[in-house]
């Protein structure tokens, strides 16, 4: 019965820290597509849609970290 639950807490943890990541990479895509639309569309804001486009994959970045952390944190706890 051990074991299994080990098992379970295992693969718990896979699928957090595997979950959070694909979550990001999709978020990160969609908002490279939406900074390169933008961009096409008015190449004058290319530097502001760039330094926007940065700052929001920085928080998708933080929670796929936080994402990861309660992952690991399943594990061992």
């Amino acid at each position: 019965m051990l074991t299994m639950i080990l098992a379970m807490k295992e693969i718990g943890a896979g699928l957090a820290a595997g979950l959070s990541v694909v979550g990001a990479g999709i978020g990160i895509g969609q908002i490279g597509a939406a900074a390169g639309n933008g961009i096409a569309r008015q190449p004058e804001s290319a530097d502001t849609i760039r330094g926007a486009g940065i700052v929001f994959a920085a928080l998708i970045e933080g929670a796929a970290l936080f994402g990861i952390v309660i992952g690991v944190l399943a594990l061992f706890a």
